[in-house]
């Protein structure tokens, strides 16, 4: 029985999971439909800022194609992909990386700091090597991670010159819509296995990641890397970064909404572990490290220690874990909810893929 963990969680007073908006409870698996339906539409308005819509088709063009790229392993291909957004077409560059010797491979959509693959944080070879295909965009090409008064890349189309307010779509929205746009495209074809993709990012794109498999069920797997506040943090009681800060720095990655939470969050009616359990049924596996005390690995790890109810409700095994908080070196990995400690401070490591890529063989579809 996990008594100590749920005692800590009950004492941060968490608005309920598994409770309607007018109070009423959530009994089944149908009910958490509608359940999470609010809960998307309310970080939305709150958090993240308005989804854009959805396109009907997305096309593509292949401006590349290298048929020995890493000893001869990979098919890489330079892609550039087109989406209507608002009525306007937006464009952006798609590198995936096919790994020759696998049939069907299960494939895992990476949203990268940088154009120029392989990186610090991209082991592309060691990735495909494994038997996983890639598919490779940078954030930057979608909306440029500064406070450019939303006038280029997705963010100008969306903003269409008026002053941000209210639930105005943030920056990590947008990550995540673009992300989708790389489903539309895998869908188009018969190189990957549909039923695994995945979608991974670190730090700011940890949380990109997580929102993007909230907001789309085709993501079958979610892995946030060290994604922290405003990600897989619970915020209430949170060591380290805070609505504050993060407000401070980043306001352009948030609705305008999300500020006045600034020292406010016992007033929030949602906390993080809202965003975890809208993946629900399907995989997460979130990965954190000993010294990266601005995240807080303890209030990462609650959040799906808060979330697991939802697993439940649809019969998962959910989060399989001791009743006490993570230690460096703990790998769980057994249930639908995974997660990791490593010592070490913030970063991608080669350690991190190593788990995610155990995870998702491990729970394949």
């Amino acid at each position: 029985m996990i008594k100590m963990l749920n005692e800590m969680i009950k004492g941060l007073h968490l608005p309920a999971l598994l409770e309607f908006a007018d109070g009423s409870p959530v009994r089944n698996a149908e009910d958490w439909q509608k359940r999470r339906k609010e809960i998307l539409d309310l970080l939305c308005r709150e958090e993240y800022g308005r989804r854009p819509s959805d396109p009907p088709n997305v096309s593509a063009f292949v401006r590349e194609t290298n048929e020995n790229a890493y000893a001869g392993k990979v098919l890489e291909q330079d892609i550039m992909l087109s989406a209507e957004a608002e009525g306007t077409i937006f464009s952006f560059p798609l590198k995936v990386f096919l790994p020759k010797d696998t049939v069907d491979p299960m494939t895992i959509v990476y949203i990268a700091f940088r154009s120029d693959y392989p990186d610090r944080y991209l082991p592309v070879e060691e990735i495909t090597d494994e038997g996983f295909a890639l598919a490779v965009f940078c954030y930057n090409d979608i909306a440029a991670d500064r406070e450019d008064d939303f006038t280029g890349g997705l963010a100008g189309i969306l903003k269409k010159g008026k002053e941000r307010a209210g639930e105005d779509t943030g920056k990590l929205m947008m990550w995540a819509w673009a992300a989708s746009r790389v489903v539309d495209y895998l869908e188009t074809g018969k190189d990957v296995d549909l039923r695994n993709i995945a979608v991974m990012g670190h730090s700011r794109l940890g949380k990109t990641a997580l929102i993007a498999a909230a907001y789309d069920e085709r993501f079958a797997f979610s892995f946030p890397n060290d994604s922290g506040c405003s990600g897989d943090a619970i915020t209430r009681g949170k060591e380290g970064e805070r609505v504050e800060q993060i407000t401070s720095r980043f306001p352009y990655w948030f609705c305008p909404n999300y500020r006045k939470y600034s020292g406010q969050e016992e007033q929030m009616p949602f906390d993080q572990h809202f965003l975890v359990a809208a993946i629900a049924p399907r995989c997460v596996c979130a990965g954190t490290a000993e010294e990266d005390t601005w995240a807080d690995p303890n209030k990462q790890y609650l959040s799906y220690v808060a979330a697991d109810e939802v697993y439940k409700l649809f019969g998962k095994k959910g989060f399989l874990h001791p009743d006490r908080l993570p230690e460096a070196g703990d790998i769980f990995q057994e249930g639908t909810v995974g997660f990791h400690l490593r010592s070490g401070k913030h970063f991608h490591s080669r350690y991190d893929w190593q788990r995610y890529m155990e995870f998702m063989k491990k729970h394949r579809n």
